[in-house]
């Protein structure tokens, strides 16, 4: 039987990004346990949804997430993204690979 967690793939590369903006994809990809290019594809899709935007600081990308965008799934779309990443205490300091890792 497949393993299988509360939260998706999506909402653990926002979380990892709200708590390391300055994370390159393959340290996300790392710490959340999905390849390279899944990472690449769930960020350009947060990006494209508006939940966060690139920016290029030198040679590295910066994030910032806008908190105030609701959840997708109708039954939530009063909650904002802000308060998920409270609650999961998502947002404020670094954390390492291991904190990270909800699975």
């Amino acid at each position: 039987m497949a393993k299988w967690t509360f939260i998706t793939n999506h909402g653990l590369v926002l979380g990892y990004i709200a708590r390391n903006p300055k994370s390159t994809a393959r340290t996300i990809a790392q710490a959340v346990g999905i390849t390279e290019r899944t990472t690449h594809k769930i960020i350009a899709e947060l990006e494209e949804a508006g939940y966060i935007t690139r920016k290029k600081v030198g040679r590295q990308n910066q994030y910032k997430i806008d908190a105030n965008l609701p959840l997708r799934h109708p039954s939530h779309d009063a909650v904002v993204v802000g308060e998920l990443l409270q609650i999961l205490k998502w947002r404020g300091a670094a954390t390492t690979k291991e904190q990270m890792q909800l699975l």
